[in-house]
């Protein structure tokens, strides 16, 4: 059987930076940063935060809607452009607001933010 050679958490290969499934990401706001596990969904076309996340470190403002399309069917989101740090990059991108609060990771990064980097899903 074929295996691929392993590859270590934020290794560049052709000059795309190697992430896994989750990974560490500073948030970045107003009222401070902070660090915290994110979700890889590369099914997903843009990325979510979560609506408390995002009004306790004030990021924002809400400066349109977006309709997304979820598991539970289709939703107009407020959305915002906010700064994260993934990987050693700082990154300013468009983040729609959810109600992440019963869910394990409070933001979820999507395809506008994963171009420059590959996912590994061998990493955890």
């Amino acid at each position: 059987m074929f295996e691929l050679p392993l590859i270590e958490r934020h290794q560049r290969i052709k000059g795309c930076i190697v992430i896994g499934l989750t990974e560490e990401v500073v948030v970045v706001g107003d009222y401070g940063e902070k660090r915290l596990i994110a979700r890889v969904d590369t099914g997903a076309t843009k990325s979510s935060v979560d609506a408390r996340l995002a009004a306790e470190l004030r990021l924002g403002p809400v400066t349109r809607t977006k309709m997304v399309k979820s598991a539970h069917g289709h939703s107009l989101r407020p959305a915002i452009d906010a700064t994260i740090e993934i990987a050693g990059k700082r990154l300013t991108s468009d983040f729609t607001l959810a109600d992440r609060s019963n869910l394990k990771y409070k933001v979820l990064l999507g395809q506008n933010i994963l171009k420059g980097f590959l996912i590994d899903p061998r990493l955890p």
